[in-house]
């Protein structure tokens, strides 16, 4: 068929109009709220949330709030039963091939062990190290390690044995964790605005990356395949992407204050950020050297931790209703809102 020069740029810009239309929808990552899920009051009356964790193979998602963990159903969203009798909980590390799960309780200090099927306590390990936080199992070595904040340093514990094989001094305040290949666990350092690389099975250092221009580094994803480390920061408040072999920051994009959580999904190639302020910073990776802003999804005040369901690709959050902060005092200079008790909700986005 023969065109004139008038009907093909006509054609043209209709082909260069209907690529830019898919730019745009391509753009729109199609996160939205699809349901919320009211929950009860944490027991005594301190509303305090933290980690989420997922069992996808059981349909289980595993809620720290306050001084006991909610585990609820995800495929119809009952709560299957809590476990109490904590003081303040963090995180929960599952192990189904012992059929144990453990949480730890950063004001008493130790790590509770629970039978998964029941949700009985079965038994605990004292870490002995004040705001024992953040938990994580680890296959190369086979233990469980925890990060204990203000204590600055990391306990690794025998999951089968139930007993603390080391503490291990990091020299910060250690963050959020995630493992790498052959016996690496990277973490970040918000104390001195580094990831620390970790050898799990020699329990030592390798090496300490600075996040700049990121600092107070809290949330940290991994890409395996390709050798990528996400790290978010509070102050400065920046996502960096980083080479996870030699430390080397590639980009970095400006994010909402109190990050608490990334997230990366392989299969899809998205980036999730969430944070205190009620935002989830969705990002794509292009490429191994370039990551793109998709969108940004405001959530609720508070909704900062999140899990990714890898079946639906959905997205967890968690958050309350909040009183107005406190008077600011020395040791408290810039108080945040306060939870109010009796509201508490899962908040699940998808596309």
């Amino acid at each position: 068929m023969n065109l004139s020069k008038f009907g093909r740029l006509v054609l043209g810009l209709f082909i260069l109009a209907l690529g830019a239309c898919s730019l745009t929808v391509s753009a729109q990552s199609g996160y939205h709220l699809i349901k919320k899920v009211p929950l009860a009051a944490a027991p005594g009356g301190r509303e305090y949330s933290d980690y989420i964790t997922l069992d996808a193979a059981a349909h289980r998602v595993y809620l720290s709030h306050g001084a006991e963990v909610q585990v609820l159903d995800s495929s119809n969203w009952s709560v299957v039963g809590t476990i109490n009798g904590l003081q303040l909980c963090h995180g929960v590390a599952l192990m189904p091939e012992l059929g144990k799960g453990f949480i730890t309780d950063g004001e008493a200090a130790k790590v509770v062990i629970f039978d998964i099927k029941s949700l009985k306590v079965t038994g605990e390990v004292k870490t002995d190290q004040p705001d024992t936080d953040t938990i994580m199992y680890d296959q190369a070595s086979k233990h469980i390690f925890t990060f204990n904040g203000d204590s600055k340093n990391m306990t690794v514990i025998d999951p089968v044995k139930e007993v603390v094989v080391k503490t291990v001094s990091l020299g910060g305040k250690v963050e959020f964790p995630v493992p790498g290949d052959f016996g690496a666990i990277y973490d970040n350092n918000a104390g001195t605005n580094e990831v620390t690389l970790i050898d799990s099975r020699a329990l030592t250092v390798k090496a300490r990356w600075p996040v700049a221009p990121a600092g107070q580094p809290v949330a940290l994803a991994i890409d395996k395949k390709n050798r990528r480390l996400f790290s978010s920061g509070r102050d400065p408040q920046f996502l960096v992407m980083m080479d996870a072999d030699n430390g080397k920051v590639i980009q970095s994009f400006p994010i909402s204050a109190g990050v608490d959580t990334n997230i990366f999904d392989p299969e899809t190639g998205m980036l999730f950020v969430s944070t205190r302020e009620g935002m989830i910073h969705i990002f794509h990776e292009d490429s191994p050297d370039k990551l793109s802003q998709v969108e940004t999804v405001k959530t609720e005040y508070g909704a900062k931790t999140m899990a990714l369901d890898p079946d639906t690709h959905n997205l967890y959050l968690v958050t309350s209703d909040f009183d107005p902060p406190a008077a600011p005092t020395e040791k408290q200079p810039h108080p945040l809102p306060r939870a109010k008790p009796g509201n508490f909700r899962l908040l699940i986005y998808g596309r």
